[in-house]
């Protein structure tokens, strides 16, 4: 296997007559920090979704970890596969549901946080545990008599919490664990969010625009905290911002997209001095 934890092979996204990934190829390896930027419009949110399964691409491939994500050759255009249990074999349409995704190691986080924010910081963390529950609930619930299954049960459910309040610990939020997350500053709610995707397993963690919304304290808290939690958890961490101090100070390659098109790519004092860059930066819309 390859260092290569997500591949991504001429990944095309259309939307009727807009085209808003246009044959895009990317890689992020092993333990880097990966940053894809652009103007608003640029087509960033929606590779992510292509990614996370939340879309079906028009054209392309996406690998995670040389096993493929999702495969789209349209008008019977097949493709030669030559990675993972597919390796060698033709193919023109494979895909998988976000939950599939998520189990298999990638976990994201959103522009707009996506907390359930009438619930507490410890229970959003123990709900994104639930992909991993390895008790069955049709032996807890029709046999529920026979005392093995209950304590097996149990055991799991204290496990979980132990779990959570561990990972709460782990990124400094054990004295909100009781708190409503919607009530919480917006700085935390962040960290909340990611130390929810945190909660199931991942190995990839996609971050979209994390420091949106931060006040500049914030987002200095936010970069050293990107950095530890990649660390911490040995993740390979691709990420969308706008933040420019953000990306410059931690990125190890950064991708360029301007109208769903790669316009440069290369460590961040190239990507910094690219003038196709600069001037991408100029009159922009709403991303799609």
């Amino acid at each position: 296997m390859s260092n290569t934890v997500l591949r991504m092979e001429d990944l095309t996204m259309q939307f009727g007559g807009v085209v808003a990934v246009n044959n895009l190829s990317l890689e992020v390896n092993e333990g880097e920090i990966v940053a894809l930027i652009g103007p608003n419009g640029a087509g960033k949110t929606t590779a992510f979704n292509c990614i996370t399964g939340v879309y079906e691409p028009t054209n392309g491939q996406i690998f995670y970890r040389d096993e493929i994500l999702v495969a789209n050759y349209p008008q019977g255009k097949m493709k030669k596969l030559y990675a993972g249990e597919n390796a060698g074999k033709y193919t023109k349409v494979v895909s998988r549901t976000p939950d599939q995704i998520t189990r298999m190691g990638i976990a994201r986080t959103f522009q707009n946080i996506r907390l359930f924010s009438s619930l507490t910081a410890l229970e959003n963390v123990l709900i994104a545990q639930h992909l991993h529950i390895r008790s069955n609930l049709f032996g807890a619930t029709l046999l529920s008599q026979l005392s093995f299954v209950k304590s097996k049960a149990r055991q799991e459910e204290e496990h979980m919490y132990q779990r959570a309040r561990e990972l709460l610990v782990e990124v400094g939020l054990e004295q909100y664990e009781n708190e409503v997350s919607g009530s919480l500053p917006y700085g935390i709610q962040r960290r909340l969010e990611i130390a929810r995707a945190l909660a199931t397993n991942p190995s990839l963690l996609l971050l979209d625009e994390p420091a949106a919304g931060m006040n500049p304290q914030e987002t200095r808290a936010l970069t050293d905290f990107i950095v530890e939690i990649k660390d911490r958890y040995k993740l390979s961490v691709f990420m969308i911002e706008h933040h420019m101090d953000l990306v410059m100070s931690i990125s190890d390659r950064i991708y360029v997209l301007d109208f769903g098109k790669l316009i440069a790519h290369g460590t961040r004092e190239e990507v910094q001095n690219n003038q196709r860059v600069i001037d991408a930066y100029l009159g922009v819309a709403e991303d799609a």
